[in-house]
């Protein structure tokens, strides 16, 4: 390591870099910032590399996940009603009810310690499931080309980058070659901004550091070598996010648990403090009210959801992995069941993927080995936009070696051309390449219907049309855009990719499943319209990106209702026709591989991508298929379903069984001489109902709860859980009602009876509100129907068990009391059955669109780089699909 004096040191210079967030790298020399660095071009050891890992930390904006089992087992028992409660027990203690205390304790540490490694399993799960779809940096290490995952990359690493790459830190150019990087994320900047190594001015803003990359930031085109300057959050994006003070943008469910949970913390509070005054009312003990009341507290709580919700949906993950689908944010499974509208890109998914050259001909359709070889060598000298178009042409026509690179114009997406100056047989010349509007409208030609005829000919016929065309420039070192004018027009370069077997009856499948599916494509309209047509999509209007600009939004909105094809669009006209699909109230995905699609798949409802996709496409997307195609995706949809339906499960059955339950304390409370159950009794019996809950989350769950899009509706929870929560007190009611006035149950008695019939009741209904069906005609899974039985057996032995009885404050029940609290849960069952049907007939379900905050582009960037690590990149193909 090299100190500021040069000399070697424990301290490296790379170390201040790091730590002091120098001032104005970007102003510095190159080799300056490579010095204070302690690198080199060949770039870090593996043993310094390592070094600064470790000093540095990960390459991340927020803790891993495997670090935090400590933090996930502490939050279990930091919750405030947790914490009152545990403090009310040792104050339990200090007035010499040692016994009740150390049972309230054992079983709050047992409950947390279920959550726990609920939660830690789920975490481990989900882990391994990221590691398969990994993004990584190309490094040089030791002179050595390496790939390395993004959240080991160091300060003092040296990186490659080539379009599609994302930025892996803030960076330092060191040499480019028509490096192009789409830094929108943190400037705002609507185009791709050009990067090169000559200083900036140390004042610049920003977007002004034309000599800095920026975490956050991905290459267009071009190539560039650069070396890490800052890592993690001391970057740029970094100290952004912390300024804002941002979280993630909240998804459908998580906003709808947030709003749950308000609901609950209102009910809970107001149910807790009128129980407590109640109470003490009636002159009872204040340390026993205490923990009575919080007890209730407790029991209404779902303590268990967050756990719950946990497992089932990495479970719900790894089922989906097992689909060629791979959950990279947890928190997108709802929305990717929610999912009402499909937008997806044309090549690859619609298509077989698999572009070859049909035809290169001139102007008149005849075939020309003269535009077949130009293309070559425009394909084969470009270095800033690898992709399967200049594949296809060179599978066909190897370039030859008679043409030799002089400089380059790479492809963007607004010029829609990419050219190459080169030398060869017919001297040195501008080899212009692109999509035919773009290259005929700088072209002399005089003829321009003729080529219209052709074009429209090639495209009607379903290839994807480019032209090729060229200029003169035999003095000329560089060129800029301005030397695109006046060009010869060649030819036409017809590219055949056929429609994709049995994309037809996958997008039915969609269709069934309540998903609708837009195209939205950069090729021509006509080709577009020919490959919907065979899909078996409407062609019969598409609109084009100028169809698009001539809308205002409010017109948008409803022409994206209508419209099933979206052709000549770029990145920016993406962004537009999501952000009205949104505004219609859809819930939309958004399938895409290339560059152009990075912006999309962030503003998305839910991103999906493909592991061979381009890693800025990648890492912005929630869902990676391991095989890009609709019926994969389609069964992934389902299993998403599936993992919400099962995660719903326990919010309605458990509320519902909870508020019945405290509303009955309540009322008991009013009226009997003695408190209803004991503190520890009341939590028992939560404990023991939350352990089947545990399986829920690979219940069996019914073919109709998959067919159509769900959505969070906290209002329906809300009249569920009043609904048979008075159920459950009608019936708890009646209970006392026998217990009191057929047996004459003391408080022992009537304290046993009321816990076995509680729990019993709980987990009887739970198998009737588990599906809409009537129970008897939905087979619930293995884990949740054993569980169940258990918990019975369990608690019906509780009170018979000399020594434990005793301890809980239970005794044993004579016979003609539990045949009473049977026959008095299957008429709850019954009676559960005929009000559900009658609830789901009358409810109106509404699907309001619930919107997530902040969703620029910025706050998706920040979630993507702070939340779980994305996996393996495939370098199988670069560049866009469209």
């Amino acid at each position: 390591m090299i100190d500021a004096d040069g000399s070697q040191g424990d301290v490296s210079q790379a170390d201040k870099l790091q730590a002091e967030a120098p001032p104005a790298y970007w102003a510095l020399p190159a080799a300056e910032v490579l010095r204070r660095a302690g690198t080199t071009e060949a770039g870090l050891g593996a043993e310094e590399a390592a070094r600064r890992l470790d000093s540095f930390g990960p390459n991340r904006l927020a803790p891993t996940h495997r670090a935090s089992w400590l933090r996930a087992l502490v939050k279990q028992f930091t919750e405030p009603i947790i914490l009152i409660l545990i403090a009310a027990s040792v104050v339990s203690m200090v007035l010499r009810d040692v016994t009740d205390a150390v049972i309230i304790l054992a079983i709050v540490g047992l409950s947390g310690l279920l959550s726990f490694w609920q939660e830690h399993r789920a975490s481990l799960e989900v882990q391994r499931l990221l590691d398969l779809v990994q993004v990584h940096a190309d490094l040089r290490r030791d002179g050595t080309a390496v790939e390395v995952p993004l959240e080991q990359v160091v300060p003092g690493d040296i990186v490659d980058l080539n379009a599609g790459d994302v930025v892996p830190g803030d960076c330092r150019v060191i040499s480019a070659d028509a490096l192009q990087v789409d830094q929108a994320a943190l400037t705002g900047e609507t185009f791709p901004v050009h990067k090169h190594p000559d200083p900036a001015g140390a004042d610049a803003q920003l977007g002004e550091r034309h000599s800095a990359l920026f975490l956050g930031s991905h290459v267009v085109s071009g190539r560039g070598l650069a070396v890490v300057v800052a890592t993690g959050s001391r970057t740029e994006l970094g100290q952004l996010s912390r300024r804002l003070e941002q979280e993630a943008p909240a998804t459908g469910f998580q906003q709808g648990i947030r709003q749950f949970g308000m609901l609950l913390a209102r009910v809970t509070g107001v149910l807790a403090v009128a129980i407590m005054a109640l109470n003490l009312l009636l002159e009872r003990p204040f340390a026993e009210s205490l923990l009575f009341s919080l007890s209730l507290a407790v029991g209404l709580t779902p303590q268990m959801l967050p756990a719950i919700v946990a497992v089932s949906l990495s479970r719900g993950a790894r089922r989906m992995a097992g689909e060629q689908v791979i959950v990279r944010r947890l928190d997108a499974i709802q929305d990717f069941g929610a999912m009402d509208v499909l937008c997806t890109d044309k090549t690859g998914t619609l298509t077989e993927g698999a572009v070859r050259l049909h035809a290169a001909v001139d102007p008149t359709g005849a075939p020309s080995p003269l535009v077949q070889a130009l293309a070559a060598a425009n394909a084969g000298l470009q270095t800033g936009f690898t992709n399967p178009i200049d594949a296809a042409i060179l599978a066909a026509h190897p370039l030859d070696p008679a043409y030799r690179p002089v400089a380059e114009l790479p492809y963007d997406f607004s010029r829609k051309r990419l050219s190459v100056l080169a030398d060869g047989p017919d001297g040195r010349q501008l080899i212009c390449k692109g999509a035919y509007d773009s290259v005929v409208d700088v072209c002399l030609t005089t003829d321009r219907a003729a080529l219209d005829a052709h074009f429209a000919r090639l495209s009607q016929e379903g290839y994807r049309v480019l032209g090729i065309a060229r200029r003169s420039l035999p003095e000329v070192e560089a060129v800029t855009p301005a030397d695109e004018d006046g060009l010869e027009f060649l030819g036409f370069l017809a590219f055949a990719d056929p429609a994709k077997a049995g994309a037809r009856e996958a997008l039915g499948d969609l269709r069934a499943a309540g998903i609708s599916v837009r195209m939205i494509t950069g090729d021509n309209r006509l080709a577009a319209a020919h490959i919907a047509g065979e899909v078996g999509m409407d062609a019969g209007t598409v609109l084009t990106g100028r169809d698009l600009d001539a809308l205002d939004p409010e017109q948008l909105v409803r022409r994206v209702q209508e419209v099933e094809v979206f052709a000549e669009v770029d990145p920016l006209r993406k962004e537009r026709i999501i952000s009205a699909l949104r505004e219609s109230g859809a819930t939309v995905g958004y399938l895409g591989d290339g560059i152009n699609d990075a912006a999309a798949l962030h503003l998305a409802d839910v991103g999906i991508s493909v592991d061979t996709a381009v890693d800025v496409a990648k890492s912005a997307a929630a869902i990676v298929l391991l095989d890009k195609d609709l019926a994969v995706l389609g069964h992934g949809v389902r299993l998403g379903r599936q993992t919400f339906a099962n995660t719903l499960k326990y919010v309605f059955t458990t509320v519902s069984a909870n508020f019945g339950n405290v509303a009955s304390m309540v009322i008991a409370s009013a009226f009997l001489p003695f408190l209803p159950l004991l503190p520890r009794q009341l939590l028992l019996l939560n404990f023991l109902s939350d352990i089947p809950s545990t399986t829920i989350a690979v219940d069996n769950v019914d073919a109709e709860q998959v067919q159509r899009p769900q959505h969070w509706d906290l209002r329906f929870v809300r009249d569920f859980m009043v609904v048979f929560g008075l159920l459950s007190s009608l019936f708890d009611l009646l209970t006392f009602a026998v217990l009191l006035h057929v047996f004459d149950a003391d408080s022992t008695l009537f304290r046993s009876a009321w816990f076995v019939g509680s729990t019993l009741t709980e987990l009887a209904v739970l198998m009737v509100l588990r599906t809409r069906r009537p129970a008897i005609r939905s087979r619930p899974g293995t884990g949740l129907l054993w569980t169940s039985i258990t918990v019975a057996a369990v608690t019906l032995a509780l009170p018979f068990v000399p020594e434990l009885s005793r301890l809980l404050g239970l005794d044993a029940l004579p016979a003609k009391v539990v045949a009473a609290l049977l026959l008095i849960t299957l008429g709850y069952v019954l009676a559960a059955e005929a009000l559900k049907l009658r609830f789901y007939r009358s409810a109106q379900t509404p699907r309001p669109h619930v919107r997530r905050p902040g969703r620029e582009r910025l706050a998706h960037v920040i979630r993507e780089h702070g939340g779980a690590a994305p996996g393996r990149r495939t370098r199988a193909r670069r560049g866009g699909g469209s």
